[in-house]
């Protein structure tokens, strides 16, 4: 049976609130749960940007169930580094950790003050820290001289167990990449055949029998109305979608690529629907396509009243079917 777990946006809500709803998320019947980790927010509107590993082993601490994380190393963060943050939170919660690792968004990396590189070139970088990564967490001394330099790294803090090492791939070509590498998929909602092209293409690439992991953009409210007006008001981003979202630098640049987006734009890329049935529906065709974990994100603010509902409804009739 498939895993459903909860999405935690760091861009739109503080941590604090954010620990409180990942708890209520386990209470409400969610199986797990993963986070964003971002330095800037999508829009002014969201407004938030709380730090991922911090927060990680608040929520690991507090709850019981497996939580994930996605993160681009090479940029902000210093693969050893990374490493020795999976490593720590690994060897306190055994066998409850997964991180996702990504080729990156200029939003967040830019930080930094480097060039920002195209495509083929930050495919590169993830991989070289990728195996980096790998190689620490199985304790090995790590010394290299490439895109990231390493000199004479090494973890002494290490779980029994390394967690898994997805790859993080919303296109047909990235998914093929990652899986000569990674252990996993971890990917995103869209229509059902560019799905299936990405994860065939994953399992192409090397990822055959490996672990297939998807988080869906939702927006539910009792109303239509207010399902539409809650996706845009927080996730019209989304709309923009390619390589457009990779390479806008601040939140004032989003908001500018996305002035003439309207709200009944939405649908386009967010399941937007005030039937819970018709949520199962969408949820039910990524589980015969072999996902075993799906998380679900509901992109507006109106989390409890998400959780109580999905909790309550759509949960239950999944696990039934």
């Amino acid at each position: 049976m498939a895993r459903i777990g909860f999405h935690a946006s760091h861009e739109q809500f503080p941590p604090s609130e954010l620990l409180r709803l990942v708890v209520a998320a386990e209470a409400a019947g969610f199986d797990a749960a993963k986070c964003s980790d971002h330095f800037r927010p999508w829009s002014e509107r969201q407004g938030h940007s709380g730090f991922a590993w911090s927060w990680l082993g608040a929520a690991l601490a507090r709850t019981r169930f497996p939580i994930g994380s996605i993160c681009a190393p090479g940029y902000r963060y210093h693969p050893a580094v990374v490493a020795q943050a999976a490593a720590t939170l690994s060897e306190m919660f055994p066998g409850r950790f997964w991180l996702a690792l990504g080729s990156g968004q200029r939003l967040n990396e830019d930080i930094m003050g480097v060039p920002w590189p195209e495509k083929p070139e930050r495919n590169a970088r993830l991989e070289e820290c990728a195996g980096i990564i790998r190689d620490l967490l199985r304790g090995e001394s790590v010394s290299c001289h490439g895109r990231v330099p390493v000199v004479d790294a090494r973890l002494y803090s290490r779980p029994e167990t390394p967690p898994p090492l997805l790859g993080a791939a919303i296109t047909e070509a990235t998914a093929e990449f990652v899986g000569c590498w990674a252990d996993g998929l971890l990917t995103t909602s869209a229509e059902p055949d560019r799905v299936r092209k990405v994860v065939d293409a994953f399992r192409r690439g090397g990822g055959e029998g490996k672990r297939l992991v998807m988080q869906v953009g939702l927006s539910w409210a009792p109303t239509e109305e207010a399902a539409l007006r809650n996706a845009w008001d927080q996730w019209r981003t989304n709309v923009l979608g390619g390589e457009v979202n990779w390479e806008l630098r601040t939140p004032e640049q989003f908001e500018t690529a996305t002035r003439h987006v309207r709200p009944e734009d939405m649908a386009e890329s967010i399941l937007v629907s005030a039937s819970l049935d018709r949520h199962v529906e969408w949820i039910g065709r990524y589980i015969e396509m072999g996902f075993e974990e799906i998380h679900l994100h509901n992109v507006g603010r109106n989390q409890d009243e998400f959780l109580d509902a999905f909790g309550g409804r759509v949960l239950p009739q999944i696990r039934a079917s």
